[in-house]
């Protein structure tokens, strides 16, 4: 049967204020135990510091440490700062070794300092050595929390080795197996060790064919390996193969969704940031913004030197001046549209800088097809709707078709240089290719009107 922990998923926040309020005490401990830890989280997080200290410490010991795993940084740096030392050694005791990791990296000096006081010399520089580690690399993001096993260990012997340390460990589903220099041999199922004989030997059961990174290769790395094949943990080696940890899924997904919405951002034409919308100050979303802006509002410039240049075309036959908006907009919706989808396939790995021909000639066909589409519509709108002459219809037309093709040529091919030079494809997304698009859509426009018609 299912724990009754699990069988509700919606928190009765009203229930659980009244008997605050009431101060039931009995009443609010066991009803809350009934509730996932996540969804206990999203009631204290609610709370002010008094009440939220108040149902953090009717939680049973298990509960309790989930629960501040799944809180946000500001919800555990006012617990922390609350808590009585007693208190922050279970903490720390209890948290596993990675999730310490990350509340000594994101809590302020007086946290950490609290929290070292409460760990001995030994674990004290294991973490100096994870924290030496670079941001955004595979070994800042594992954990040591692995079940370890030698290749010349019984299945009996493994048994006992997983009964005895396995409840302190991250995963007990796949061991790993190393030599006595830690050297990275393969790996064994848990389903494959209690499916055979006792006396088996690990070394007969495990899987050589062990893939693995390296602990300074790139968080973005690491997340196209676990797509890739699906893992649910991978270990971690250094330079010389020997296994320094592991990473699980559930750590990973945090980083694809970090480099999902950093890309976002990018694209939106805003600096990356990793704090929540409403955690951060006014002040600081606008420094955010501003730089960007003031890099596109200078690019956009050139557009208006561009006009200037043509002033006496635009004179001449200023009905060339209603059809500007249109041709841009379409220039621009073009270019975002290739972008988004290379750096989307560059993104999951279903494309690399080595297909950029197959892209070109991609693009370039998709191009023609919706550039003479959207070339026809436009010229029996300019004729019937807007009653221009013939020569200005053909004009505006054919400026769409090149002004398409050329867009989503540049919206397919600019993510891939990025790519190749080692850049964030997103930065050229968005409004970057839009401003590029716009600038060469008008050369294109005010020429095609200077040939067509000779002014």
């Amino acid at each position: 049967m299912m724990d009754e922990k699990f069988e509700r998923h919606e928190i009765d926040m009203d229930l659980l204020n009244k008997y605050l309020e009431d101060k039931d005490y009995l009443k609010l401990k066991n009803q809350i135990q009934k509730y996932n830890p996540v969804d206990i989280t999203d009631y204290i997080e609610s709370l002010d510091l008094k009440s939220a200290m108040l149902v953090f410490r009717l939680l049973n010991k298990d509960d309790c440490i989930d629960v501040f795993s799944h809180m946000e940084k500001d919800h555990r740096t006012r617990l922390l700062e609350a808590f009585s030392d007693k208190e922050v050694k279970f903490i720390v005791d209890e948290l596993y070794f990675d999730d310490m990791i990350d509340l000594i990296e994101e809590m302020p000096a007086g946290i950490v300092k609290k929290v070292l006081r409460h760990t001995d010399k030994s674990e004290r520089n294991l973490i100096n050595q994870f924290l030496n580690y670079p941001e955004d690399s595979a070994g800042s993001l594992m954990t040591i929390e692995y079940i370890e096993l030698r290749s010349y260990y019984t299945v009996r012997k493994a048994l006992e080795v997983i009964k005895k340390t396995g409840v302190d460990k991250q995963t007990v589903y796949t061991c790993f197996v190393t030599n006595e220099k830690k050297t990275l041999l393969g790996f064994v199922s848990l389903r494959t060790i209690v499916t055979n004989e006792p006396e088996t030997l690990i070394e007969d059961l495990m899987d050589e064919d062990v893939i693995y990174v390296h602990t300074d290769d790139d968080q973005e790395t690491v997340a196209d390996v676990f797509k890739k094949y699906g893992f649910v943990v991978l270990p971690v080696v250094d330079n010389e193969k020997r296994l320094t940890g592991i990473i699980t899924v559930d750590d990973i997904m945090e980083v694809m969704e970090q480099e999902a919405t950093e890309d976002f951002q990018i694209m939106a034409g805003m600096s990356p940031d990793e704090d929540d919308y409403l955690d951060q100050s006014v002040f600081n979303l606008a420094k955010k913004r501003i730089a960007w802006l003031l890099i596109l509002m200078i690019s956009a410039t050139f557009t208006g030197s561009i006009m200037t240049h043509y002033e006496s075309l635009l004179g001449q036959a200023i009905i060339l001046t209603a059809f500007i908006p249109m041709i841009m907009d379409t220039g621009g919706n073009s270019g975002s549209q290739s972008s988004t989808l290379i750096i989307r396939g560059l993104a999951t790995g279903e494309i690399s800088t080595k297909d950029w021909l197959k892209v070109f000639f991609k693009e370039f066909r998709v191009a023609l097809i919706v550039s003479v589409v959207m070339s026809v519509v436009c010229f029996i709108k300019t004729m019937v709707v807007d009653k221009v002459s013939v020569p200005i219809g053909l004009v505006v037309s054919l400026t769409l078709i090149f002004t398409i093709v050329t867009a989503k040529l540049i919206g397919g091919m600019l993510p891939i240089v990025a790519k190749k030079l080692k850049l964030d494809p997103a930065i050229m997304a968005g409004p970057l290719i839009t401003t590029i698009v716009d600038a060469l859509s008008l050369l294109i426009y005010f020429e095609m009107a200077h040939i067509a018609l000779g002014i």
